[in-house]
């Protein structure tokens, strides 16, 4: 068994698609229209075959009371693996990415938080023993 997709739910597709691949890097895998929203997924460059991540509208009713929560409460809705936490902050801020946190160490892991300006704060993190 194996993950093929993750979830984040975003306030617009559209504006989220410019902010994962524009900001964060990601590429487009899928885009189907599905009447007023979209299957709209993407990867990672380095591995365009793995898991995708879906770009979900938050339309149910207990999605935006639920994201405004963990929000909030400083709680990313996800975490992403980067080389350097440091390195990749610093490109983002370069960018205008607003961070909640700013680059913390905690030993065998560096973290940061973001937010994806798409009603989501997400983590960076980079450990130090990771294996790929």
């Amino acid at each position: 068994m194996r993950i093929n997709l993750a979830s984040v739910l975003v306030d617009d597709q559209e504006k989220a698609l410019r902010f994962y691949t524009e900001v964060l890097g990601f590429v487009k895998k899928n885009d189907i229209p599905l009447g007023e929203h979209r299957w709209l997924t993407v990867v990672s460059p380095q591995d365009p075959d793995g898991t995708e991540l879906v770009l979900e509208p938050d339309g149910h009713p207990a999605a935006k009371p639920f994201k405004e929560a963990l929000v909030a409460d400083g709680i990313p809705y996800t975490s992403f693996a980067v080389d350097d936490v440091g390195a990749e902050y610093e490109r983002l801020r370069g960018l205008g990415v607003r961070f909640t946190q700013e680059p913390v160490d905690m030993g065998p892991v560096t973290t940061a938080v973001l937010d994806d300006t798409c009603g989501n704060l997400l983590q960076i993190a980079h450990q130090a023993d990771a294996r790929r």
